[in-house]
């Protein structure tokens, strides 16, 4: 008999150009839609909208966070007119290598949680929409509607997902995200992270984390552990 107190380790998935493809494009409409959001009510010109949308980015690796904090905007108003408006069924269609992989995965030996900086409402119609949504065990989003939220890379945000998915230790907590700064976060509080780039992403000077891969089918070979064997 192994450690009955040891608990099942969790595998988290990030959603957005991480569940799909980035050459899906959504970001770029995104980014579109977030600018003249900015435009539109902090009454900028286009180049300023662009110039702060970047500066939040860059420092709370979330447009809306910066909104909110320095505009008392209404986050989930904001999420109606650029996430949700986001015309996400002409883009994104269902994946069945992407189905297969997950339901690859053991479920005797991980479980699996999506942890996304979107809304509930976009990570609900992505997962939909690449027709894995009855996958995931749960979901850890950016909470728009509450009066202060984290979102990754925020030690509160991975804090957030550890207790909504119920795990205790980082050592047993896996991650596979596209972004840089995310899975730094995650390798140095101590989770296995894989930092999934785009093909057409060019090589990061320094790794993030111990893994890089280019595509998710990778996950197979550096997490064998996880997955049945055929």
């Amino acid at each position: 008999m192994g450690d009955v107190q040891g608990e099942k380790p969790v595998f988290f998935f990030d959603i957005d150009n991480c569940l799909y493809p980035k050459s899906t494009n959504i970001a770029p409409m995104m980014s579109e839609l977030i600018d003249r959001y900015f435009e539109t009510h902090l009454s900028l010109s286009q180049k300023d909208a662009n110039a702060l949308h970047f500066k939040y980015y860059r420092e709370y690796g979330l447009a809306i966070e910066g909104l909110v904090r320095h505009h008392k905007v209404d986050a989930l108003d904001y999420n109606r007119k650029v996430d949700d408006a986001l015309p996400l069924e002409d883009v994104i269609k269902p994946n069945p290598q992407l189905r297969k992989l997950i339901e690859d995965i053991d479920k005797s030996k991980v479980r699996i949680w999506l942890f996304t900086n979107a809304y509930v409402t976009h990570g609900k119609r992505v997962i939909k929409l690449l027709g894995v949504d009855d996958l995931f065990e749960g979901m850890t989003y950016c909470d728009y509607g509450s009066d202060k939220f984290f979102c990754k890379p925020h030690a509160e945000m991975f804090d957030k997902a550890m207790k909504e998915a119920g795990i205790e230790s980082n050592k047993d907590c896996y991650f596979v995200d596209d972004s840089y700064i995310n899975t730094k976060a995650a390798y140095e509080r101590g989770w296995k992270a894989a930092h999934l780039l785009d093909p057409t992403d060019p090589e990061p000077a320094h790794k993030s984390c111990e893994h890089q891969i280019t595509s998710l089918e990778e996950l197979r070979t550096i997490f064998p552990q996880f997955f049945k064997t055929s």
